[in-house]
């Protein structure tokens, strides 16, 4: 099975996707992963959907509202990100953005006199380090090789940094088992209440929302979508009472059921 993931290689996205594949191909957006799974191109995408410092990666969130695809596991990784450059010399320090937001309180106190610079990964920010003495990188420590140098470890803000990774799959094998489930609701309404109502179909039934998430519709101003993960399975007669229930109150939208799935916690 080939996997495609956020490149190039060295990415914490790759080393999420190793736990899926062996054969790891890569793609420069989340949006271009998710439509090579659309498209039937690759068995399994990876992509990230949440990081406990910054929160929950938008445009993952609203490629997976769009695309026709199932969500078939959750992998957990802790995030360590390292200082890698050539000299302590540099000037600007390269990066992803979500990268450059975790290690944010680290560079305003070391260097607070450095541009930032955000590009498509960790992994182009190593690159560009390697490329240019007055540049930086932010990544995995094992990304230094032979002609960077690790300046400094850990610097990521909290000690606690991880990254919750979706392996995305074609909708054919969407599957109602496992500890958890998301699903996409599309109310296509605004009302007092409405929020409350959404949640009620949940809790009414004992059903823990462990995230839920509102994105923009697209179709015109104060109209959103929301996304929602919830501990329990599709299979489950609760689960199914309750998405019944959401899907009454959004009769003028669609609810997307993306699936269930387990999650694998992969350390490194």
């Amino acid at each position: 099975m080939q996997a495609v993931t956020l490149g190039p290689a060295g990415t914490y996205s790759h080393r999420a996707a190793r736990a899926v594949a062996d054969d790891v191909a890569f793609r420069e957006s989340v949006s271009a992963i998710v439509d090579a799974v659309d498209s039937g191109e690759y068995d399994r995408g990876v992509v990230p959907i949440e990081n406990s410092i910054e929160g929950s990666v938008t445009e993952t969130l609203d490629a997976i509202a769009e695309a026709d695809i199932a969500v078939t596991q959750e992998i957990v990784t802790p995030i360590r990100h390292a200082l890698l450059a050539q000299t302590e010399e540099f000037s600007v320090v390269a990066s992803h953005s979500q990268a450059l937001a975790q290690c944010r309180s680290y560079l305003e106190t070391e260097y607070p006199g450095v541009t930032l610079e955000a590009v498509a990964s960790t992994a182009r920010g190593v690159e560009r380090a390697r490329e240019d003495d007055s540049v930086a990188g932010i990544g995995h420590p094992d990304n230094a090789g032979d002609d960077l140098r690790v300046l400094a470890e850990d610097i990521q803000d909290r000690s606690s940094n991880a990254t919750r990774f979706f392996v995305v799959a074609p909708a054919a094998e969407r599957s109602d088992a496992g500890g958890k489930s998301t699903v996409v609701v599309y109310p296509n309404a605004n009302y007092p209440g409405l929020l409350l109502e959404l949640l009620e179909a949940f809790a009414e039934r004992d059903i823990n929302l462990s995230r839920i998430e509102s994105r923009p519709s697209g179709n015109r101003l104060g109209d959103y979508l929301f996304h929602i993960d919830f501990e329990a399975g599709l299979y489950e007669d609760r689960a199914q009472k309750a998405l019944e229930s959401v899907e009454e109150i959004a009769s003028r939208g669609w609810v997307k059921r993306l699936g269930s799935y387990d999650t694998q916690h992969v350390l490194y």
